[in-house]
């Protein structure tokens, strides 16, 4: 080889070389997701899941919320100083009004303490109050105070509302706990439904692209068999009309691929400029699930379940507030120690004591049967809460009857859809065959295509559907039957 050849094949390497890398460099790296990796990622970074976090979170400050009702609250209250300057109204002893020009301050401060008592749904105060008072145009100060004042306010025969909040509000915030976990499983389906979405539009373009490929193998066969007299122009357009299908079937293939796939990215969250490629989950758990065992765990861990109850209650505290509205009584006693003095220190010496105590009542003479009313729109509504909740049941029971149903069926659907693509795929290999050697028809070799690619798809499609059910029998239960393990601890609150 001379001189000249080598720079010449030297420069085409290089050339070579620079293209490839420039090609490299424009490719998008591919991430593969299976299943499980779309499930998870949707659990942890999908705004959904992120909202359901942010509920379980305003819910358990809810409950705290709740809690401190029955925590004694204690509070500082005052003005430090409250300054006046005005002119005041005196009456003089002759009857004639004179207006007496007045500058005063006055500083207060007050220590108070509350008890709620939720046995019998009053309240316990205890309080200490110090105020001075300063005369600056008399140059005259006064102490007053309240050393302690212990006061209790009884409503008698009245409803409890904090005795019947201690029974519902600890259901409701359980049954906040357990929605979040059958919320994060509509998380792990809707994921399911995202990820076989998307499969299903890679596994059309594979198809489209290999049926793209294929068909144009056939035009040029037919095109040489035409050309020597095997073949009409008929059956050669007829393949050309396949091709030009096939291309817009690629086209519109790519396009359910970027649709599916912005679908998928946005509901896991996925922000990398990245491609994806699916693997296809091969391996299903193989599930026995007997419908009471599947029944015994949806009524021990879901949270409408506990809903039940928790509307029982409330049910009955409507009925209890209405029988506590018919009239009022309320027992109201203080007891305390106060003074005044020219000093802060006098407050303390010699204190008074004070009791105070009154029963006030407001009973109804004649109210046209208002009472009355109010009684039996509680009862009514106590009534229609249970039957709601009798055929709720019957709906609860049925949903998991279905749900058990489901997933038998569709176990033996996917071997039945998985043989049946594998008989389709060797039927169609064989028609290829055929085809090549002229023993059959373009008509039927299509006809072979379509049942491969439709197979393909029911088989996906079967997959889709058993994985949905799987992570719906597991939202509706909250129970893992391929690991057998709960998937919410009331000890844990997970």
């Amino acid at each position: 080889m001379n001189k000249f050849s080598t720079r010449i094949s030297f420069l085409a390497l290089l050339l070579l070389i620079c293209t490839s890398t420039d090609i490299f460099s424009q490719t998008r790296a591919t991430r593969k997701f299976t299943l499980q990796d779309v499930i998870v990622r949707a659990q942890e970074q999908s705004p959904a899941a992120k909202q359901a976090e942010t509920r379980k979170e305003v819910q358990f400050q809810q409950n705290r919320l709740f809690l401190s009702d029955y925590n004694p609250q204690f509070r500082l209250s005052g003005s430090i100083p409250s300054f006046n300057r005005s002119f005041t109204q005196v009456t003089q002893p002759d009857g004639t009004i004179q207006f007496q020009p007045v500058r005063q301050t006055t500083s207060s401060g007050r220590l108070f303490l509350e008890q709620p008592l939720a046995l019998t749904g009053g309240s316990l105060f205890v309080n200490s109050e110090t105020i001075f008072f300063n005369d600056i145009d008399r140059n005259a100060q006064l102490w007053s105070g309240t050393l302690v004042n212990v006061q209790l306010n009884q409503p008698l025969f009245a409803f409890n509302n904090l005795k019947w909040d201690r029974r519902i509000e600890p259901l409701r915030y359980e049954e906040s706990r357990r929605a979040f976990v059958e919320e994060m499983e509509f998380v792990s389906s809707t994921a399911v439904d995202r990820f076989f979405e998307l499969l299903q539009a890679q596994v059309r373009l594979e198809i489209a692209d290999f049926n793209l490929a294929n068909t144009d193998t056939i035009l040029k066969i037919e095109n040489n068999r035409y050309n020597i007299g095997t073949t009409t122009e008929d059956k050669v357009l007829q393949v050309e009309l396949s091709y030009l299908n096939e291309q817009q079937n690629v086209a519109q293939a790519e396009l359910d691929f970027e649709s599916a796939s912005l679908r998928l990215r946005s509901f896991i969250g996925l922000n990398d400029d990245v491609d994806i490629d699916l693997i296809l989950p091969a391996e299903i758990p193989e599930l026995y699930v007997d419908y009471m065992t599947a029944l015994n765990y949806a009524k021990e861990n879901r949270a409408d379940y506990l809903a039940f109850e928790r509307r029982r209650l409330e049910a009955q505290a409507g009925v209890a507030q209405a029988k506590g509205n018919r009239f009022q009584v309320n027992l109201n006693a203080s007891y305390g120690l106060n003074n005044r003095g020219g000093q802060f220190s006098d407050i303390y010496v010699d204190p008074n004591s004070q009791q105070r105590a009154n029963i006030s009542f407001n009973v109804p003479i004649l109210d046209w049967g208002r009472n009355k009313a109010r009684m039996a729109i509680a009862a009514a509504n106590m009534q229609l809460t249970e039957f709601t909740i009798a055929q709720e049941l019957i709906n609860f029971e049925q949903e998991i009857r279905t749900q058990v149903t489901q997933i038998d069926m569709l176990s033996n659907q996917i071997e039945l859809a998985k043989k049946t693509d594998e008989v389709a795929d060797a039927r169609y290999t064989i028609s290829q065959g055929r085809y090549l050697t002229g023993s059959t028809t373009i008509l039927e070799l299509n006809q072979a295509l379509s049942d491969k690619d439709s197979k393909k798809l029911q088989y996906i499609t079967s997959l889709r559907d058993y994985w949905r059910a799987y992570y719906d029998l597991r939202r509706l239960t909250l129970y893992d039957f391929a690991n057998s393990r709960l998937l919410y601890n009331p000890a844990l609150g997970n």
